[in-house]
């Protein structure tokens, strides 16, 4: 005999579905940008490269994407608003795993807000020749995002895979 579904279990399926769509359609586009951060690292450790040829997989073809600040401070913007969004979704453990990525990111995001100010209007932290961010006064800029993108993609990661573990239960 099959597993009967009760009429409530229905409706929270289905209204789950688009949740579950746009999440990994995030997911999607989070670890491919993570990707490109370590694409970039490895270019630069394993291979040698100089940083400023050091693009990633996108930026060899399309070097703007690496320069524009617009394009990194409206990544850093639809991640924050991605996580926010997502955020109901999630439930228990994962909804802590979730908020602490939402967290790192809000930092992650005043970083990028502070380097887009600063392409636009010229002035710059600490008198660098170039935009900087506060912790880039102390970390190289490369080093400094894949560790930020790593430290907001591991806990997101950890919360999508207890959230699918906790649907899978119920």
């Amino acid at each position: 005999m099959g597993m009967s579904v009760t009429s409530t279990e229905v409706p929270a399926r289905v209204a789950d579905r688009p949740h579950r769509i746009a999440l990994m359609a995030f997911m999607v586009v989070v670890l491919a940008h993570w990707a490109e951060h370590l694409a970039q690292a490895a270019q630069i450790y394993v291979l040698g490269w100089p940083t400023a040829q050091a693009r990633g997989v996108l930026g060899i073809p399309f070097p703007a994407l690496i320069s524009s600040e617009w394009l990194h401070y409206g990544y850093a913007l639809v991640m924050l608003v991605g996580l926010f969004v997502l955020r109901k979704g999630f439930a228990g453990r994962s909804r802590q795993w979730w908020d602490l990525a939402l967290a790192l990111q809000f930092w992650h995001h005043i970083e990028h807000l502070l380097l887009f100010i600063q392409a636009q209007t010229g002035w710059r932290l600490g008198g660098a020749a170039v935009p900087t961010s506060i912790v880039q006064l102390i970390v190289p800029r490369v080093e400094l995002h894949l560790f930020y993108n790593t430290i907001v993609t591991i806990p997101m990661v950890i919360a999508v895979v207890l959230h699918q573990r906790a649907r899978a239960a119920a």
